[in-house]
């Protein structure tokens, strides 16, 4: 059974950057597809970004295109979400969560294994 563990949210000024990481365990995720989402207070959990696990394919939420990056290190089973020129509607519990099959998708149903969330609050 694999574990996802997020780290790396706080609290940060409209502008400002935050890099978060997600740690697995109990298994290897390096085939693994890997996603980020974010659920905001009142709001349905949403894609961010995805990484698959070949070739390093990324996808991209129009609304953090540009802004965001996902990158994975497989040697150390950790998937990263450096975020950088914050806005306040970024505000948000973010997850993240691994695919076994492989490809990247923004359907969270296709996502086996989620980890517990981590709080990123942006000032304005």
């Amino acid at each position: 059974q694999v574990q996802l563990v997020e780290s790396g949210g706080g609290l940060v000024q409209a502008g400002g950057s935050l890099r978060l990481s997600c740690a697995a365990s109990g298994g290897t995720v390096s085939r693994y597809a890997m996603g980020w989402f974010r659920q905001a207070p009142g709001k349905e959990r949403e894609f961010v970004a995805a990484i698959s696990w070949r070739v390093g394919t990324t996808d991209y939420a129009d609304s953090v295109k540009g802004r965001f990056t996902i990158s994975r290190d497989n040697a150390k089973n950790t998937v990263y979400l450096q975020m950088n020129s914050l806005k306040p509607e970024d505000t948000a519990v973010y997850y993240c969560a691994a695919d076994r099959w492989g490809a990247t998708t923004r359907e969270a149903i296709e996502y086996d294994y989620w980890g517990q969330g981590t709080q990123v609050t942006v000032s304005s």
